[in-house]
């Protein structure tokens, strides 16, 4: 029987009131086992539940529950998920984990393949590692929406990709998944000469015909570090590759919303930039599904900017004299500049320089500011003018905390650089607010 570890339990909570205690057990819920956090939340709707506990000594307490419908017992678990969580078992010829240093901690080499964790965080998942009886699970509690990568739909092609040879097989579970109407979202990683071209044109083709239950794709250039050793041969996409796969994505938009009513694949903001073509209009990113896979994310910065400039509010009569410098990655330097000077017009008291990280941890062919390190932040600033604060993208943080991929602080680079460091947010008007210190209203 699963034992279940009781992190903590909530103020006034109906668990505190019925003495439950961190370091208590879960047993079970209604005379049932909990398989994870999905068993507990469902078998803890009901108004009358019984709860079996074990306490520190080892003393079983079955306890009765009258509740309101949905009300929450106020535990929480030493594991979130309440399970073990799964590793990928595939060798996937573009894993960026592959393409790691050795000696970084050790939570950045696990591979996870969780249908679970795409729906609790947004991770995706190759369908390689989900058996029968975890889609009858997600049919049952209807988890959506689950995030699937599906690189090709070729599946011979797939299982080279994959370097598993279920990996072709494991497509039908989307035809399960599509018939209880659980809501997907796809994503491509697009390798040069492999699924690029000709194989990208069948995968839209077969993709669509899920539409509307799978809702996005998005079509994400392949990131290769310069840690490749062994690893299968892959070149970057050039300015003429970009191009060529944006044509095919443009003219598959244009027809997919004809037939639709809705876009439905999608380029990253990164093909966009190497073909040095302007980023689509806010429309067509169709409620930016696909954000979180770099899909919108300059047209959403650029939207919230432009709108929080054009309000009174943001231009008020005093605003103090002040140098702020930036750190950016750069793949976005070139729109954080334009940014910038248009601030300075409007501030003429700030004085705002704009520095670019080169990514010489990982490669120069990694240009995204997530993942800049510490050290090549401190390195290329170490003799640089940077004012009075130095600001630093919030994507370069590990969530809920102030280190970075290389395990340096925000406080090891105030202390190497001599500076006040201050952490960005996301939105357009985090980004005024943090060069000009104004605040909202």
């Amino acid at each position: 029987m699963k034992k279940h570890i009781i992190k903590t339990v909530k103020k006034e909570s109906i668990a505190e009131e019925l003495g439950i205690e961190s370091g208590d057990r879960l047993l079970t819920v209604n005379g049932q086992e909990i398989e994870d956090i999905f068993d507990f939340q469902y078998l803890t709707e009901d108004e009358y539940i019984e709860v079996l506990i074990e306490k520190q000594d080892g003393e079983e307490w079955l306890l009765e529950v009258d509740k309101d419908e949905d009300e929450d017992l106020g535990i929480i678990f030493e594991n979130g998920l309440m399970d073990e969580y799964r590793s990928c078992r595939n060798k996937c010829i573009f894993c960026f984990i592959d393409q790691m240093p050795k000696g970084m901690r050790d939570t950045l080499y696990f591979k996870d393949d969780d249908s679970r964790l795409s729906f609790l965080q947004g991770n995706y998942v190759t369908l390689t590692n989900m058996s029968d009886h975890d889609i009858e699970r997600i049919i049952h509690y209807h988890l959506s929406p689950i995030n699937v990568s599906f690189q090709t739909t070729n599946p011979e092609l797939r299982c080279k990709m994959l370097n598993n040879r279920f990996a072709g097989d494991a497509l039908k579970k989307v035809d399960r998944l599509y018939e209880a109407g659980i809501t997907m979202n796809g994503q491509i990683v697009l390798c040069k000469g492999v699924n690029d071209g000709c194989e990208l044109e069948r995968s839209i083709h077969d993709l669509a015909a899920y539409i509307p239950v799978l809702e996005s794709v998005s079509v994400v250039p392949v990131g290769l570090s310069r840690y490749r050793d062994g690893l299968f041969p892959l070149t970057p996409f050039t300015r003429v590759d970009a191009e060529e796969i944006l044509h095919i994505i443009h003219q598959w938009q244009k027809k997919l919303y004809h037939e639709h009513g809705t876009h439905f694949i999608h380029a990253s903001d990164e093909l966009y930039i190497l073909a040095g073509q302007e980023m689509p209009p806010e429309e067509n990113y169709d409620g930016y599904l696909q954000l979180e896979n770099g899909v919108g994310m300059v047209r959403l910065l650029l939207q919230e900017y432009t709108d929080a400039i054009r309000e009174e509010r943001l231009h008020p009569k005093k605003i103090a004299s002040e140098e702020v410098s930036m750190v950016t990655g750069m793949l976005m330097n070139g729109y954080i500049k334009t940014m910038t000077k248009q601030l300075q017009q409007i501030y003429p008291q700030l004085t705002i320089r704009l520095y670019p990280v080169v990514n010489h941890f990982f490669g120069e062919n990694i240009t995204v500011s997530g993942l800049l390190t510490g050290q090549d932040i401190i390195e290329q600033l170490q003799d640089k003018p940077l004012g009075d604060r130095l600001l630093l993208p919030c994507n370069l943080l590990r969530s809920g905390e102030e280190v970075l991929l290389d395990d340096v602080t925000v406080t090891d680079i105030e202390k190497a650089l001599q500076v006040k460091v201050d952490i960005v947010k996301s939105s357009g008007w985090d980004f005024i607010k943090a060069i000009t210190g104004i605040s909202e209203g």
